[in-house]
């Protein structure tokens, strides 16, 4: 890390978007290295496990910040605004394409790591629930998968999904009861190991 770089990696994301209004081009490379690789994900999650699409719209996004940077209200948080933007870019896919269910099963999500603490069989046992997950979230309506995604992957409070989507906190609440519910219906005779997934699915 140079030394321009170095000088931002404490700041907080909205002082680096201040820097970036100004220019600052080591701002804009340490807010890339925080998010891109969470962002890519989430763009791979949401676009049907379309690699190079995510890629696509990863750089897209990012490129609004360098060209735009004027968009983003400093006196709110960052985190939730960039969501709120990459599900923009989602929803205006969605609309071009009129996609709302066909959406391919893909290997593998990342929930909890099987890997670190559990035997052989135990492991084969959670990828197979994983991929189970995976099927059977990819047959969520868009909006539901993404208030999953932010809530479980992203770990984002009932009030930042709220201010991503533009939904009530209620409702947040109310959507994330019926995915748990109905996931856990559908996954039950699996009994997989990692019951906690679904049992710890509380709304906070």
């Amino acid at each position: 890390m140079n030394l321009f770089r170095k000088k931002f990696c404490k700041e907080s994301d909205e002082v680096l978007m201040i820097n970036i209004r100004e220019g600052n081009k080591a701002a804009f490379e340490e807010l890339y290295d925080r998010y891109s690789k969470r962002l890519l994900y989430y763009f791979y999650r949401m676009l049907n496990g379309d690699h190079d699409k995510a890629q696509d719209f990863l750089q897209d996004l990012f490129l609004k910040i360098v060209e735009k940077p004027e968009l983003f209200n400093q006196h709110k948080r960052f985190s939730t605004w960039i969501y709120s933007v990459a599900y923009n870019q989602c929803k205006n896919e969605y609309r071009r394409l009129n996609v709302r269910r066909q959406y391919n099963q893909r290997e593998e999500i990342v929930i909890t790591n099987p890997e670190t603490t559990h035997g052989p069989e135990e492991r084969l046992d959670s990828r197979m629930f994983l991929r189970a997950l995976e099927k059977e979230l990819n047959k969520l309506e868009p909006e539901q998968r993404l208030v999953f995604i932010l809530r479980y992957q992203e770990n984002l409070a009932v009030k930042e999904i709220a201010e991503v989507t533009g939904l009530k906190e209620g409702t947040v609440k109310s959507k994330l009861f019926y995915i748990t519910k109905k996931l856990a219906d559908n996954l039950q005779d699996l009994n997989p190991i990692n019951n906690e997934v679904m049992e710890n699915a509380q709304i906070n």
